[in-house]
């Protein structure tokens, strides 16, 4: 009972000389931290910018598109099971190509080049892989699922052919 009686009284001396806590100046205007949750001063205006949708960068819409180095690479097959057009319904619209098949090998790495629109608007895409020749590898198709972002075009009617056989076709 001594004992908790001591430390009673110990805390309230202590929280009694702690002295009453001040708050801290306000910063100067505009320098508040995003998601501070402070209230900057009455005659202060805080404006954020707008957040809009980025487009993909070259590396995001198509992470398979050729490479540096693929011209010493031997070009393959590919084995396309599906291939379907995705409208994406934002402004302004995104077009997505969906692929899936399978690869020659696991060596293989899949390659998909998408060349802009001909005099007609097709839009011709072209899937292969390439290998090293020198690699040995193991002779089991090797399966992949594809998405890739088509870049924005002018107003028009287009078809989009993937290998040579049309697959889907938009407006914009």
């Amino acid at each position: 009972m001594f004992r908790l009686l001591a430390v009673v009284l110990t805390s309230a001396l202590l929280a009694a000389c702690g002295g009453a806590a001040t708050p801290l100046p306000s910063p100067p205007a505009g320098t508040l931290p995003p998601g501070s949750g402070a209230t900057p001063p009455p005659d202060t205006v805080v404006t954020s910018p707008p957040i809009l949708p980025m487009p993909p960068t070259t590396a995001e819409a198509n992470p398979y598109a050729p490479k540096p180095g693929d011209d010493r690479l031997m070009r393959g097959n590919v084995y396309i099971d599906a291939a379907e057009l995705l409208v994406l319904e934002i402004y302004p619209p995104m077009f997505v190509l969906v692929l899936r098949g399978s690869l020659p090998t696991p060596c293989n790495e899949l390659r998909i080049a998408i060349n802009p629109p001909d005099d007609q608007n097709r839009i011709m895409v072209d899937v292969y892989s390439v290998v090293d020749p020198n690699l040995v590898c193991i002779q089991v198709l090797q399966p992949f699922d594809a998405n890739v972002s088509l870049s924005s075009f002018a107003t028009g009617h287009y078809t989009v052919w993937v290998n040579g056989e049309k697959i889907g076709e938009f407006d914009t």
